[in-house]
């Protein structure tokens, strides 16, 4: 599975993160995605890849958890 780096607005907060890569865990072999918070301190933070891509609902419409802007 692949992920463009770049911005990301995420679908609840309306925060923007930039996705910098994607690393695999030591142990499992997970992909997790690295991407750092354009807000505040800027923290890093990962999620699993699969989760970072899919889909909620919202009010009955299907979005992206983490929309892709740029």
């Amino acid at each position: 599975m692949e992920i463009k780096l770049g911005k990301y607005r995420h679908f609840r907060s309306g925060k923007e993160y930039e996705v910098i890569g994607v690393a695999k865990h030591s142990e499992t072999l997970e992909e997790l995605v690295v991407y750092k918070a354009l807000y505040g301190e800027e923290q890093l933070w990962v999620r699993p890849l699969k989760m970072f891509k899919e889909t909620v609902i919202v009010d009955n419409i299907q979005k992206q958890r983490f929309e892709f802007i740029g």
